[in-house]
């Protein structure tokens, strides 16, 4: 998996890094088909937003988490990528078992 992190007026420290790598590791337990993350972190006034778009096979997930803390905006983003992925892994498991969720 391939993790590019940019930031937008964010200097990118290398615990953030770290910290970042270490949330998106835990993605790959569920679903080792990632190819490509692509991450940025903003700052505008006091709203701190994290947002990612990854890329898997057979879909292309995007989540968005603000917080007061960078820490925690990242939290909220792995959180949500982390169920936007299992659901996926969910209903391309039921397409190829041929029991269609309706």
């Amino acid at each position: 998996m391939q993790v590019n992190i940019t930031g937008h007026h964010v200097e990118l420290t290398d615990p953030l890094r770290d910290y970042i790598n270490e949330k998106l590791a835990r993605l790959e337990r569920h679903y080792d088909n990632i190819t490509n993350v692509q991450v940025t972190l903003s700052i505008e006034k006091e709203r701190q937003q994290a947002a990612c778009t990854l890329h898997a096979a057979g879909a292309d997930l995007h989540a968005l988490a603000e917080d007061l803390n960078m820490y925690a905006a990242i939290d909220a983003l792995a959180d949500k990528l982390d169920r936007q992925l299992v659901k996926h892994k969910e209903k391309s498991q039921a397409r190829s078992q041929g029991t269609g969720t309706r």
